[in-house]
C-alpha cells in the first residue's frame, strides 16, 4: 500500500513508508528488465526521532550490547564507553585507538541536573528504538532486493550503506521537544520538557536527545555533527555488499575515503564512463576516487587529500595526516560568531594512521608540518570555491544572502493550485507586519483550511469551522493562539486577518480578524517565529493543510467552501540590523541541518 496523500506519509512516517517504493518497484520489474537503481535517504536519525510504537520500543532492547532500555538510565558517558568496547570486539577500530575526553562545553552526566535526567534517558531512549525501526524497514528492502537477484540468477546486486555525519547535537544541553524551537535558536525550558515528557516519540512533538548523547554515540571522536574539524563530526563507516565480487564477507578495510568517492566507485562497477555533458551542459569534473581496489585487499589508499568545512570548522587531511581547526562555534547554539584566525580558533595536528580517533595533538611537535597542511586547505578551498568562509563576527565575512526567489515582492495572490510549496517559494511574513487576505464563497455550511503555511511544531492557518472564521498562529508548538469569528451566511465573503508588528527578532504583534471590512477577533501574540517555521517537509497550502495539522482540526481537513484567491502582502521590513541577523540566521538553520 502506497499512501494516497503526502499527509497519509506523514503520518505514517517517513521511515516506514520510503521503503514502500523500492519494494513495489522491484517487484513490478519480475516480468520485465529487472535492472534499476535506487537511493534511499531516511530522515529519521538524520534529526528528529519522529512518532514510535510499541513495537519500536520493545524492538530497541534487543539490539546488540549497547542497545538494552535500562542502559539509557545510566550516564551518557557509560553508554559512549560500551560503544567504544563493541567497536574494539568488532574490530572495526583499532585496537590501540583512544576513547578520547569529554569537551569542557559539554557537561559531565553527573554534573547534569538530577531532576531533568528522566527527560535526557527518554529522549535517547526513543532515539534507540527509532534506530531498530529504522534497522528493520532498511533490512526489508535489502530481503526484497536480494530476492529479485535471486529470481533473475544475476550478479549484479550491490548495496552500499552509509551515514551522512556524526550524532546531532543540535538538540541543546537539555534536549528538544520541539525541532523548529531550536532551529530558531530558541532553547526550551527543561522544565517544559519535564512536564512534557510523555510525548516524546510521539506525533505531538519533534523530539530531540540532548548535547551528552551526540557526543556519546560519536565514540571514540571528539565532537559531532557540524564540527568538520574532527571525526565525530565526519567519519562514517561505509559497508558494500557484491556477493560475487566481494569474496571477503565482513573483511574490514581502513583506506582513507570520503562520501565523493562512491559515485566513482558506481560507475567503474558498472562499468559506465560519466558523460561530458548533459542535455547540452558541460558537467563538472568528478573529484572522487573509485574505492574498487579495496574489494581486493587491504593495500595502501588511492586518496590522499580531503578537505572539510562546515560553519567555519575546518580541517584538511593528507597522506594520513590530519590539520584540524575548531571555529568555536558548537552546534547547539545557533546565533554565534567568531572571528576567522581570531584568538578563539586552535590549530591542531594529528597522525590518524597511527592516531585514528583524534587524540594527541601533534601540533607544537610537527610546526612545519602543520603549516603545510594548512597551505594546502588553502590551495584546495580556492580550487573547490569553498572561500570565502563565513562567519558574521569576522571581517573576512562576504555577503552570502541566498537571493530570495521572490527578489522584492512584497504581496502575491494564490489559488488552490499552490499546494505543498516550499516556505522559501512564497511571501515570507516573519519579522514584519502582514496582511491575509481570503476571498470565498460559501453555498452551505463550509468548513476546512483556506490557506496555511507550517504544520503542528510552527506556522499559521486560515480556516473554517461550522461557516465560522478562524485564523491560527502556532509559535514553536508552545503558544497556539486561535481566534473566531461568528457563522457566515451563504455568499461571498472576505476575511482579512492583520498582523501589526512590535519589531525586532521574533517579537510579537497584535493579530485583528476582519470579515467583509469589518472587525470580529482579536489577540495579542508575544512571540513569534523568526527564521523557518519547519526544516521537516511542512508546506505552503491552499485549500488543505496537507502535513501535519498547523491548528485545532483534522488531518488535510480540504476546504468545502469555493476558495477565489489568497493574498499575502509583507506591509514592513525589519531594520538593518535585524535583517543581518535574519539572513544569518537562515544560511545556519539551512547549514546545520542538511
Amino acid at each position: 500500500h502506497l499512501p494516497k496523500t503526502v499527509g497519509d506519509a506523514h503520518h505514517q512516517c517517513h521511515t516506514r513508508v520510503a521503503p514502500l517504493r523500492p519494494l513495489a518497484l522491484g517487484r513490478g520489474r519480475n516480468g520485465c528488465d529487472h535492472r534499476f537503481r535506487n537511493w534511499l535517504y531516511l530522515g529519521r536519525l538524520h534529526l528528529m526521532v519522529g512518532k514510535l510504537t510499541p513495537d519500536d520500543i520493545a524492538t530497541a532492547s534487543t539490539l546488540p550490547a549497547i542497545m538494552g532500555m535500562s542502559r539509557y538510565k545510566t550516564p551518557n558517558d557509560a553508554l559512549r564507553d560500551a560503544i567504544y568496547e563493541r567497536q574494539l570486539e568488532l574490530g572495526v577500530i583499532p585496537p590501540d585507538t583512544a576513547n578520547t575526553t569529554r569537551p569542557d562545553q559539554i557537561p559531565a552526566w553527573d554534573d547534569y541536573p538530577e531532576r531533568y535526567r528522566p527527560v535526557a534517558t527518554r529522549l535517547m531512549e526513543c532515539f534507540a528504538g527509532f534506530l531498530a525501526h529504522t534497522d528493520h524497514h532498511i533490512g526489508r528492502v535489502i530481503d526484497a532486493a536480494r530476492a529479485l537477484d535471486e529470481r533473475h540468477g544475476s550478479d549484479t546486486l550491490i548495496i552500499y550503506l552509509t551515514g551522512d555525519n556524526g550524532a546531532s547535537a543540535e538538540g541543546t544541553i537539555h534536549g528538544a521537544w520541539s525541532a523548529p524551537s531550536f532551529q530558531n535558536g530558541v532553547h526550551e525550558d527543561p522544565e517544559w520538557l519535564l512536564e512534557h515528557i510523555d510525548d516524546f516519540g510521539t506525533a505531538r512533538c519533534e523530539n530531540h536527545f540532548n548535547v551528552g548523547w551526540a557526543w556519546a554515540l560519536d565514540s571514540p571522536f571528539q565532537w559531532m555533527k557540524q564540527v568538520a574539524s574532527h571525526f565525530g563530526g565526519t567519519r562514517n563507516g561505509l559497508a558494500i555488499s557484491w556477493p560475487n565480487n566481494i569474496t571477503d564477507a565482513g573483511g574490514v578495510r581502513s583506506q582513507f575515503h570520503h562520501v565523493v568517492d562512491i559515485a566513482p566507485t558506481i560507475y567503474a562497477a558498472a562499468g559506465i564512463t560519466p558523460p561530458d555533458q548533459v542535455n547540452g551542459i558541460e558537467q563538472m569534473e568528478l573529484d572522487g576516487v573509485p574505492m574498487n581496489y579495496t574489494f581486493r585487499s587491504d593495500g595502501e589508499s588511492m586518496r590522499t587529500s580531503q578537505y572539510f568545512e562546515i560553519l567555519g570548522n575546518r580541517a584538511m587531511y593528507h597522506d594520513g595526516w590530519i590539520a584540524s581547526c575548531f571555529h568555536g562555534r558548537v552546534p547547539w547554539i545557533r546565533m554565534q560568531a567568531y572571528e576567522f584566525d581570531g584568538p578563539d580558533e586552535v590549530w591542531e595536528l594529528y597522525d590518524v594512521k597511527n592516531d585514528f580517533s583524534q587524540s594527541v595533538n601533534l601540533a607544537d611537535a610537527e610546526p612545519e608540518r602543520l603549516a603545510e597542511l594548512r597551505e594546502l586547505f588553502d590551495v584546495e578551498a580556492r580550487r573547490l570555491g569553498v572561500y570565502p568562509l563565513r562567519d558574521a563576527g569576522s571581517p573576512r565575512n562576504g555577503d552570502l544572502a541566498v537571493p530570495h526567489s521572490l527578489g522584492n515582492t512584497t504581496s502575491m495572490t494564490y489559488s488552490t493550485a499552490h499546494v505543498r510549496m516550499p516556505e522559501s517559494s512564497v511571501i515570507n511574513l516573519k519579522n514584519c507586519s502582514w496582511t491575509i487576505t481570503g476571498k470565498i464563497n460559501i453555498d452551505s455550511t463550509a468548513e476546512g483550511v483556506i490557506v496555511c503555511q507550517g504544520g503542528n511544531m510552527s506556522g499559521w492557518s486560515m480556516w473554517l469551522r461550522d461557516s465560522a472564521p478562524q485564523f491560527t498562529y502556532n509559535c514553536f508548538g508552545h503558544d497556539i493562539t486561535t481566534i473566531s469569528g461568528k457563522t457566515l451566511a451563504e455568499g461571498e465573503h472576505m476575511i482579512v486577518v492583520d498582523f501589526v508588528y512590535d519589531g525586532g527578532f521574533g517579537g510579537g504583534g497584535d493579530l485583528v480578524m476582519s470579515v467583509d471590512g469589518s472587525p470580529v477577533a482579536g489577540a495579542r501574540i508575544e512571540r513569534t517565529v523568526p527564521l523557518v517555521y519547519s526544516m521537516s517537509g511542512e508546506t505552503f497550502d491552499v485549500g488543505i493543510d496537507t502535513g501535519s495539522a498547523v491548528g485545532p482540526y483534522p488531518h488535510d481537513y480540504r476546504c468545502t467552501a469555493t476558495i477565489h484567491g489568497v493574498t499575502l502582502q509583507r506591509r514592513s521590513e525589519p531594520d538593518p540590523a535585524i535583517k543581518q541577523l535574519v539572513e544569518e540566521g537562515m544560511w545556519r538553520a539551512g547549514m546545520s541541518t542538511q
